[in-house]
């Protein structure tokens, strides 16, 4: 794609806009209203948050993308918490949406992060976008979701090694950092602050 963006840290000054921009790319997808807005409010104040690793995509001198990385960590069956990290919300202004640019943020964010120090990422998403990068199904590593059994083929949790071998050998269980269960009667009150929108019932959304 042409590269008619830049991507850099997002400072103090983007906050408000990348929660506006968080907003606009989540409400009414997974959920009539969304959440994410205040995930990533809440997210910035975590311990486990990786300030290295919080950018935002420009173009045409406003913010139309924006991705954030936590520490996190694997459960191994062998009693040791392996250390690696996990990111999202991932967000690409609606208009902007199915034109390269979450890629473009997503790998330009993944080899940050591979730089400094990351040796696997896990997220629960799509692989039919996610796996274009690299990531597949985190059952078929032998890494499992908190949420679910262990025998379970659970499609929409991924993982990817940013080191070449880092997994080898490592079976366990992921549980998403504590910061991203956030309370919903605290979120609406987050989200009164802003512009009204209509919340829908849409199909294919998770709740």
């Amino acid at each position: 794609m042409k590269k008619d963006y830049t991507i850099r840290l997002e400072t103090k000054n983007d906050h408000r806009e990348a929660e506006i921009l968080t907003r606009e790319a989540f409400w009414n997808v997974y959920r009539p209203g969304c959440l994410e807005h205040y995930v990533l409010h809440i997210l910035r104040k975590d311990p486990a948050f990786v300030p290295e690793l919080d950018f935002v995509m420009e173009k045409g001198g406003r913010l139309i993308g924006h991705v954030m990385y936590m520490r996190s960590q694997i459960q191994s069956d062998d009693g040791r918490q392996i250390p690696i990290m996990t990111f999202g919300p991932i967000s690409i202004a609606p208009e902007c949406k199915h034109q390269g640019y979450g890629t473009a943020l997503l790998r330009h964010s993944m080899e940050a992060a591979r730089t400094l120090g990351a040796g696997a990422l896990a997220i629960t998403g799509s692989i039919g976008f996610y796996g274009k990068s690299g990531f597949v199904t985190a059952s078929s590593r032998g890494i499992h979701y908190f949420a679910e059994p262990r025998e379970a083929e659970v499609p929409y949790f991924l993982i990817r090694e940013l080191e070449p071998g880092f997994l080898d050998g490592i079976t366990g269980v992921y549980r998403d950092p504590e910061g991203y269960f956030v309370d919903e009667a605290a979120a609406a009150a987050f989200d009164a602050q802003f512009p009204p929108k209509e919340k829908q019932k849409l199909p294919g959304q998770l709740v």
